[in-house]
């Protein structure tokens, strides 16, 4: 049975068949490592670095960025002050999850490596590695590392080793895990993200902003969820900076906003890092491709396999997809099946926008059903308000290989006597989620317990 909170956020589904191990990630920060890859093979490592005279010439210093338990946006936002700098001026790869162990490259616009040496911060290190022409941007990037500790599991070694052999085989004849949305991407603690970002293109920036910052989860801290509360049953957003805790940060910068100006949603909203912003209106895309996955799923309609009205879309030499694509008829449906077979395209899904329009065929009348009930249209996500923030869409592959995958069996569990941990490492490529392929391996019954 798949928990109702993954539901809620469109993933309905399984693709193993195979029962899980249960048990607990994040139990500690270091039981969940991330590991950035570059296009170049580089990879970025938690393990410290031996730092020395960066090589090279070039207006950026590129350099890892180590964090512990460390949001993303607020992590180059405390750099960035330390230096005395914008944080325009430091470029990232791609968003690393934040209750986590990670190491990722950044790059730094004008500064030396002595001065980003002395920048001292608990829980974040910088290494500078060289200089270099070019910035850090998301298309360097090919994929992240995963080392996962699992923990608490309560069954037997044998019977552990069973079921991760099993699943491993049915993901393996998938040729994948379903290339699901992860939960961070829409909060596991307190899901809403996809919430606001469909109020915003339907245009009802108060409802927005008041979902933001005053809609409680019951799984959230007690104090934020009080907090919450209060401003839901008061709007007063004066008061509000009076005793919404100091950790919301993202909630108080619009705060301070609206109790100058109280109507204004607009403005405080872009008091938000612009890709938060954006963030809002693609969880609810990535919501509305997890019904459409799941739907394709729960019709039995292969992932392998393409039909008249499905988009392909075309791979790189790196096996990452690519912005060309085609859409399946009756003429070219054996060519992609052809393609398909060689690896050199991927069946793919639409990740609705203003320019993006649903599949045809089958898979169309899935979507179709699935946006006349949510009851949007893909002109909808052009928002003229605050056209930064508006998204055109795309195509996302249905499937995301599994790399280096690897297995260390079942032991002892010393942090939670009698029970047992494992750990798996492997390699996903950029946007895919860890947690999608955690959740087939462990089948959390409660994923707040499980620490997803």
């Amino acid at each position: 049975m798949v928990p109702r909170l993954e539901r809620m956020l469109g993933i309905e589904v399984y693709a193993s068949q195979s029962l899980g191990v249960g048990g607990r990630i994040r139990q500690f920060i270091e039981d969940f490592v991330v590991e950035e890859v570059l296009m170049d093979g580089s990879k970025a490592q938690v393990s410290p670095i031996e730092t020395l005279q960066p090589s090279g010439g070039g207006r950026y210093l590129i350099c890892v960025l180590v964090k512990r338990d460390w949001d993303t946006f607020l992590a180059v936002k405390k750099v960035a002050r330390r230096l005395g700098i914008s944080p325009k001026r430091i470029r990232i790869a791609g968003i690393k999850d934040a209750k986590a162990f990670t190491a990722q490259h950044i790059s730094i616009r004008g500064v030396t490596a002595e001065r980003v040496s002395r920048v001292k911060i608990r829980d974040i290190a910088l290494y500078p590695l060289r200089f270099s022409d070019e910035r850090v941007y998301s298309q360097l990037l090919l994929g992240n590392q995963f080392h996962i500790t699992i923990r608490a599991i309560s069954h037997s070694a044998s019977v552990i080793e069973k079921r991760v052999k099993n699943i491993k085989n049915e993901l393996s004849s998938l040729g994948g895990v379903p290339n699901f949305f992860g939960h961070q991407r829409f909060g596991t603690v307190r899901p809403i993200t996809h919430l606001v970002g469909k109020l915003l293109i339907c245009r009802d920036l108060e409802k927005a902003a008041l979902t933001f910052l005053a809609e409680p989860s019951p799984y959230e801290h007690p104090e934020s969820r009080e907090a919450r509360q209060q401003l839901h049953d008061t709007q007063d957003f004066a008061g509000a900076l009076r005793y919404f805790p100091a950790h919301l940060k993202y909630e108080r910068l619009m705060l301070v906003h609206l109790a100058k100006q109280p109507k204004d949603f607009i403005g405080a909203f872009r008091k938000l890092p612009l890709k938060l912003r954006r963030l809002f209106v693609q969880a609810y895309q990535s919501f509305l491709f997890n019904k459409f996955l799941s739907q394709r799923l729960k019709c039995d309609v292969d992932f392998n396999d393409v039909q008249v009205g499905d988009y392909a879309v075309h791979l790189d030499r790196y096996g990452l997809p690519t912005t060309e694509f085609e859409q399946a008829t009756t003429q070219s449906l054996s060519s992609i099946k052809k393609a398909l077979k060689e690896g050199k395209m991927r069946v793919a899904v639409p990740l609705i926008g203003f320019k993006q329009p649903p599949s045809e065929g089958v898979q169309g009348e899935i979507e179709g059903k699935i946006l006349e009930d949510e009851g949007v249209v893909p002109r909808d996500f052009f928002v003229p308000s605050m056209p930064e923030i508006s998204a055109a869409g795309g195509l996302r592959t249905v499937l995301a290989p599994i790399t280096d995958l690897s297995v260390e069996g079942a032991s002892r569990d010393s942090a939670n006597p009698p029970k047992r941990k494992m750990r798996l490492s492997f390699t996903l490529h950029r946007g895919s989620y860890a947690t999608v392929l955690l959740r087939e391996f462990m089948k959390p019954r409660n994923l707040i317990k499980a620490n997803f």
